[in-house]
């Protein structure tokens, strides 16, 4: 029969089991603990993306909700708060603002998915409003709406340009391109055609090769890795045409299609059939300048552009007749 334990000897095993049962559990609890704080740490980057693109989206909200209780002002009151805010009442220019902000939301929304929240969009756009309210004349005659629309779209586009860029580029190169830019649209409608970067230095009185540059600036930097908006499985790569290849229906047409150009031309005098082979590389001939041009058949640069223009004004009347738009051939 084994001894019987004496009461201090049991005591002192509670003790030691008590302790014992104490220790698994404070080494258990730090076990879960360290666990836990792996799993926060280790927590994929989608989750915290997730994160803060609700909390951008909830802030969005927010912000429309805001907004509209800003009231819209008649024509009226448009005048009359606009004449005393250039006297320099700010609160007559506070209502300006305040009134025009679904304005800028408005235009920002045009621009969304180029590299810019929504948000970031508006306060840029807002930026361009305060400009608006403060340059803007009321005895000119148009709706504020019309006048500040433009400085809207100009500052969003700025901060677009500035914060999405690969390479920043300086705010007076900004304005080079901005220059450039104004001056290729004025062309654009000018022509009837995509001015050539020869046409914009003569306009500009710049040189050839400073307006090179800026076109070269005005590109934007993509990755060939980014998905497609229309098609997230598919990246930009995939969507790229092989350029040693042509498109299938390009090949199926081609011989028709030169045909018919060449009947087309037949249409033109001489002198704007000549001027449009040379400056557009067709009928076998290199593409040309306005100065080579002129030189060959003896005219000015100018008479050129201008022989040109109405060549491709009589051409675009027989493209559309036969279904083809101008842009796509020339």
């Amino acid at each position: 029969m084994p001894p019987r334990k004496s009461s201090k000897t049991k005591n002192e095993e509670k003790r030691s089991r008590k302790n014992a049962n104490s220790s698994e559990e404070t080494a258990k609890e730090e076990e879960e603990g360290e666990s836990t704080t792996m799993e926060v740490a280790d927590a994929p980057e989608e989750k915290k993306s997730t994160a803060e693109d609700t909390q951008q989206a909830d802030a969005t909200r927010i912000y429309l909700k805001e907004i509209g209780f800003s009231p819209l002002l008649s024509a009226e009151e448009e005048v009359y708060y606009a004449r005393k805010a250039q006297r320099g009442d700010d609160e007559s220019r506070k209502r300006m603002i305040e009134s025009n902000l679904r304005l800028v939301v408005k235009i920002a929304r045009r621009y969304m998915n180029r590299g810019l929240a929504l948000l970031d969009l508006i306060e840029e756009g807002n930026l361009g409003l305060i400009r608006a309210v403060e340059k803007f004349d009321p005895e000119r005659g148009f709706r504020f709406s019309t006048y500040a629309t433009w400085w809207i779209r100009q500052t969003i586009e700025r901060g677009i340009m500035n914060q999405t860029r690969t390479i920043r580029l300086p705010v007076h190169v900004l304005k080079e391109i901005n220059i450039y830019q104004r001056a290729a649209r004025h062309l654009s409608q000018k022509l009837d055609h995509e001015p050539t970067p020869e046409e914009v230095a003569n306009l500009l009185d710049k040189p050839l090769d400073e307006v090179k540059h800026m076109i070269g600036l005005t590109e934007r930097v993509a990755s060939v890795d980014a998905p497609l908006d229309e098609d997230p499985d598919r990246s930009l790569l995939d969507a790229i045409a092989d350029e040693q290849s042509q498109a299938p229906e390009k090949l199926l047409h081609r011989g028709d299609l030169q045909a018919q150009i060449e009947i087309w031309l037949k249409d033109l005098n001489d002198k704007q059939r000549e001027v449009v082979e040379r400056r557009f590389g067709l009928s076998g001939r290199e593409i040309s300048t306005l100065e080579v041009v002129g030189v060959d058949i003896g005219v000015t640069r100018e008479r050129v552009r201008q022989i040109q223009v109405e060549a491709l004004r009589r051409l675009r009347v027989l493209l559309e007749k036969a279904g083809y738009s101008i842009e796509s051939l020339f």
